[in-house]
C-alpha cells in the first residue's frame, strides 16, 4: 500500500511539472506576438526572462514555506497563480506591461512555488532512489513543451494568440491544481515494500540548516553550476524556433514541430543524467555535461540541415534538463534531505539569473551581428571554461553550528 502511494504520488508530481513545463514552448508564442503588436525580439524575449528570473525568486519563497506549511498547500496556490497568470495574459493588448505583468511576474510566481514541490516531496519518498527519481519529478517540465508547442501553435493559426493564452490558461490551470491535491510528505515513519526506510520527517542530525549551508564554499559553486548550465540551455529555448528557422531554413510549422521534437532531449535528460549520476558521480556527470555542450555549441552553426540541428539541440537540451535532474541529489549529497526544499529552492535563484543573461546575450548579439553564430560560439566557450569548476567540489565539512540536532 505504502508503495502504491508513493507511486501516486510521483505520478502526480510528473504530472504537474507536465503542465508547468508547458512555459517552454514559449517561442511559439514570441513572433505571433512581436507581429501582432509590432514589438521587438528583446522586448517580447524579455517576458521570459522576468518568468524564469521569477520562477527562481518564488521556487526560494516556496521552499521556505514548505518548512512552515503543507506541499499541498503550497503547490495548489503556485498552481492558481500559473494559470491565472496565463489566463490574464490574453489581455495583452493592453501593453506589454501587462504581459510581463501577468505571464512574467504573476505566471513566473506561481510556476516557482509549484515546481519545488514535487521535487522536495518525491525526494523524501525514495530515498532509496534518489537520484533516478530527482530526476523524475522533473523530467515532466520538459514534456510540457512537446504537447504545448504544436498545441500552442495550431490554436494561434485558428484563434489568434490572445485566445490562445486565454484557452492555454484555463487548461493548465485545471490540470496543474488537480495534480498539486495529491503533493504531501512521507508519514515520519514508513517502510516501502522493498525494506528501504522512507526518509523521516523528523531533522537529521547531520543534515545542514539553510544558513549553514549558504555559509559553505560548495554551495555558491554549486550554484555557479547551475547558473553557467541554465544559462547555455534556456539561452537555446528562448530562441528555438528562429534558430531552427535560420539555421535550419525551416518553416514555422515545422520549426514548432522540431521545438516539441527537442524538448524530449529536456525531459529525456532530466531522468537519464539523474540515473548517471548515481553511477559515475555528480561531480563527473556535470563535467561531462558542460564538456559535451561546449563541443555542440561551438560547431552549431556548421550545421545547415533541420535534422542535424534538431540532434544537436536535442542533445543540448539534454544536457540543459540533466542539470535540473542532477543537481537536488547532489544538494542532498552534501547538505542533506531534511532542508533540501528551502535549500535547492535558494539555489533556483541561478535558473533565475541565468534567464537574464543567457535569452538576452543570444538575442543581443543576434541583432546586433544579424545571425546566431557568434552568440553559440560564445557559449561553446562558457561551457568550456565551466568543465572546472567540478573538479575543484568536495564535500562540505558537517559542524553543529550548520547543521540540526535532534
Amino acid at each position: 500500500m505504502k508503495s502504491a502511494k508513493r507511486i501516486k504520488i510521483a505520478v502526480a508530481g510528473v504530472l504537474l511539472q507536465v503542465a508547468l513545463g508547458a512555459i517552454y514552448a514559449w517561442s511559439v508564442f514570441k513572433a505571433p506576438l512581436a507581429q501582432t503588436f509590432h514589438w521587438s525580439v528583446s522586448q517580447v524575449t524579455l517576458t521570459f526572462t522576468i518568468a524564469i528570473f521569477t520562477l527562481g525568486i518564488s521556487a526560494f519563497l516556496g521552499g521556505l514555506w514548505l518548512k512552515r506549511s503543507t506541499p499541498r498547500r503550497v503547490a495548489m496556490t503556485g498552481a492558481i497563480l500559473y494559470g491565472i497568470g496565463l489566463f490574464l495574459s490574453s489581455f495583452s493588448n493592453l501593453g506589454i506591461g501587462w504581459l510581463y505583468l501577468c505571464f512574467g511576474l504573476i505566471g513566473g510566481g506561481g510556476l516557482g512555488l509549484a515546481y519545488i514541490v514535487p521535487i522536495s516531496v518525491i525526494v523524501r519518498w525514495f530515498p532509496d532512489r534518489m537520484g533516478l527519481m530527482s530526476g523524475v519529478a522533473v523530467g515532466g517540465f520538459g514534456v510540457g513543451a512537446l504537447i504545448m508547442a504544436p498545441v500552442a501553435t495550431k490554436l494561434i493559426a485558428n484563434v489568434g494568440v490572445l485566445s490562445t493564452f486565454a484557452i492555454v490558461g484555463v487548461i493548465l490551470l485545471i490540470v496543474a491544481t488537480a495534480s498539486a491535491y495529491f503533493m504531501e510528505n512521507p508519514p515520519a515513519s514508513s517502510l516501502s515494500n522493498t525494506g528501504t526506510q522512507i526518509m523521516q520527517a523528523a531533522p537529521g542530525d547531520n543534515d545542514f540548516t539553510l544558513a549553514g549551508a549558504v555559509t559553505t564554499w560548495q554551495f555558491w559553486v554549486l550554484w555557479l553550476l547551475l547558473f553557467l548550465n541554465s544559462s547555455a540551455g534556456i539561452a537555446i529555448i528562448s530562441q528555438e524556433v528562429p534558430v531552427f528557422q535560420e539555421l535550419g531554413k525551416a518553416s514555422v510549422a515545422l520549426a514548432a514541430s522540431m521545438v516539441g521534437i527537442v524538448s524530449i532531449g529536456n525531459a529525456l535528460g532530466r531522468s537519464a543524467w539523474a540515473y548517471v549520476s548515481d553511477h559515475i558521480g555528480r561531480k563527473l556527470t556535470f563535467l561531462v555535461i558542460f564538456l559535451i555542450q561546449a563541443i555542440l555549441f561551438w560547431f552549431l552553426p556548421s550545421f545547415s540541415t533541420a535534422t542535424m540541428i534538431t540532434v544537436l539541440i536535442f542533445i543540448i537540451l539534454m544536457c540543459y534538463g540533466g542539470g535540473f535532474g542532477t543537481m537536488p541529489s547532489f544538494v542532498a549529497d552534501y547538505f542533506g534531505r531534511t532542508n533540501v526544499g528551502a535549500i535547492y529552492g535558494l539555489m533556483l535563484t541561478a535558473w533565475g539569473c541565468a534567464s537574464a543573461f543567457g535569452p538576452l546575450l543570444i538575442a543581443h548579439l543576434r541583432e546586433v551581428s544579424g545571425t546566431y553564430n557568434g552568440g553559440l560560439r560564445i557559449l561553446a566557450l562558457i561551457m568550456g571554461g565551466s568543465i572546472l569548476l567540478p573538479l575543484v567540489l568536495k564535500a562540505p565539512v558537517r559542524s553543529k553550528t550548520s547543521t540540526i540536532k535532534v
